[in-house]
């Protein structure tokens, strides 16, 4: 189980900022969580192509994968990785099925509390909406012309595999393009988005593999 966790969370992560960060101050905070959550509130569906990079700390170079990912609100889910190998994982009616290069596994989560956790911990890194102060300790800062809010897990299970959370949110734009996640080693996967399309339709056969 404990393979299949760090695997999953292997998959929701991504990158720091160029320019410099500034706090922002409360009215700022309140204006930006006001539009985030109206936007997303908005979205159905959403298809996005992704790049991954896998930062190791006893690496000299980041370990770079692509794919694209499906998600239906509220909770079905499809991450396909296409290089450097073909692996995928869908979530769907409260079962995780992964597919690595033709070998496949099914897991029920209906009753596992941790993994309903990490499921939403991914839905909600990718639509923005993660702003509940009773899972995380939140700040919030602007860098240039984006967005960032930091988010520190308040479970024990989560803490485990994840130290912080970090969404970037480029201006005008109702979903996150890019999120990080730092392990408690302090290493770290990015996953830029791109090409993303929202409210598209999409059926049960698309989160199949």
């Amino acid at each position: 189980m404990k393979k299949i966790l760090s695997a999953l969370l292997f998959l929701a992560m991504t990158t720091g900022a160029m320019a410099q960060e500034k706090e922002m101050n409360q009215v700022e905070i309140t204006t930006f969580r006001k539009e985030v959550i109206a936007k997303t509130k908005e979205i159905t569906s959403l298809s996005t192509d992704f790049i991954q990079y896998k930062h190791l700390s006893f690496m000299s170079k980041d370990i770079e994968s692509k794919g694209s990912m499906l998600l239906q609100i509220p909770n079905k889910l499809l991450w396909k990785y296409s290089l450097p190998f073909e692996y995928s994982i869908a979530f769907k009616d409260n079962k995780i099925s992964i597919n690595d290069q033709g070998k496949k596994n099914k897991v029920d989560i209906g009753n596992n509390k941790k993994f309903a956790k990490i499921n939403n911990l991914i839905v909600g890194s990718i639509s923005g909406n993660m702003f509940d102060e009773k899972e995380f300790k939140i700040s919030y800062f602007k860098s240039g012309k984006r967005s960032i809010a930091k988010l520190i897990p308040l479970s024990k299970d989560i803490l485990q595999y994840i130290s912080q959370i970090e969404l970037y949110f480029d201006e005008g734009q109702s979903t996150v393009s890019e999120v990080k996640l730092i392990e408690p080693s302090a290493d770290y996967t990015r996953i830029v988005f791109k090409n993303r399309q929202t409210n598209i339709k999409l059926n049960d056969s698309s989160f199949s593999n």
